[in-house]
């Protein structure tokens, strides 16, 4: 049985129908956390592949003895997103833990122009990518912020990546990976003095159903050659599917989520980024069997991936490029 760390908490985790939302949904409520979950598709549609909708993953948390409360909410409507807090509040007295921002509309809109540059795409690409899962994770925040800080306890994720810091993907994904981060930084600064933990959660590759679908897609009709920023040794449909197959699962980021939430220095985190696989070794946590975040600090792993086997089995696992030379990669000064 999982010890119940999280009793007695109330989160809210927003884009929860698939993903990595679900996951964390999943992994929240299994710690004891009352979770709401959030998106656009209340019931499974008949017709979906992929499947994902808010009632099948309240039933899955509820199969795990956990608590959920599934809300159907648009976050590109504001009302939507003002009501859904409301509901939060009055159901729970005014209490809210954690509120992990991780709505994202644009998965579909990124598969299909990935071979496409921004002035090839319609400039309105900016708003598929950014107004759910930038404007919307503010306005989330903005809300959660007016209930913790009386309460002068709580916890703010952004779900982010390394595309924060270096070309990943497209331009408009890009751009709003890195304002999430500052996002973190700047209100964990206001927060601060109120008790309220605001941080930016970068996960890896993660094998999401989405992607899992999409790169099995790619395999069977290999699309033109696509650069989302991955060496060119990983860049085949084989291998990239090769390597998404051993990638973190959507659940890793909730059990980072989790040990966060308990840790006596939270604040001492507060406007920073973390990342999956730093907390994996803080925490000696453990992803399911044959999966695991990738730590691109690691020497050995960037050698992997570029294509040099024999050299990245010569070098040690604690051998890493140290964070502040990575803070230097997203320099942009002359």
């Amino acid at each position: 049985m999982p010890i119940k760390t999280l009793a007695g908490k109330v989160c809210i985790v927003t884009g929860a129908t698939r993903g990595i939302g679900k996951g964390i949904a999943l992994q929240l409520a299994e710690k004891g956390a009352k979770v709401y979950v959030t998106g656009r598709t209340l019931d499974p549609a008949s017709d979906s592949k992929i499947g994902g909708s808010l009632r099948e993953t309240a039933q899955e948390i509820e199969a795990r003895g956990g608590i959920c409360v599934p809300v159907q909410c648009d976050h590109s409507n504001d009302n939507d997103i003002e009501q859904l807090f409301e509901q939060v509040k009055r159901e729970n007295e005014g209490q809210l833990d954690i509120l992990v921002n991780n709505a994202f509309s644009a998965v579909k809109t990124m598969a299909d122009q990935l071979s496409l540059k921004f002035w090839e795409q319609s400039p309105l690409i900016w708003d598929d990518f950014n107004v759910v899962g930038l404007r919307n994770n503010y306005i989330c925040a903005v809300h959660a912020a007016r209930i913790m800080v009386p309460r002068k306890r709580g916890l703010i994720v952004n779900i982010s990546s390394l595309a924060g810091l270096r070309y990943s993907h497209n331009v408009s994904f890009g751009v709003g990976k890195e304002a999430c981060d500052r996002m973190a930084a700047d209100c964990g600064f206001e927060l601060q003095k109120h008790n309220v933990a605001f941080i930016s959660l970068w996960v890896g590759m993660v094998g999401t159903e989405n992607v899992m679908a999409m790169l099995r897609d790619n395999v069977k009709e290999p699309k033109a050659d696509i650069d989302i920023g991955l060496p060119e040794s990983m860049r085949s449909p084989e291998k990239m599917l090769e390597y998404f197959e051993k990638a973190e699962t959507p659940e890793f980021a909730g059990q980072c989520i989790a040990a966060i939430a308990n840790d006596t220095d939270l604040m001492k985190m507060s406007g920073k980024i973390v990342s999956t696989c730093d907390l994996a070794r803080r925490y000696n946590l453990r992803d399911s069997e044959g999966h695991g975040p990738t730590d691109f600090r690691q020497i050995n792993t960037l050698l992997q991936l570029f294509g040099h086997p024999w050299l990245a089995w010569c070098i040690p696992d604690f051998v890493r490029i140290p964070k502040w030379v990575v803070a230097l990669g997203g320099n942009n000064f002359f």
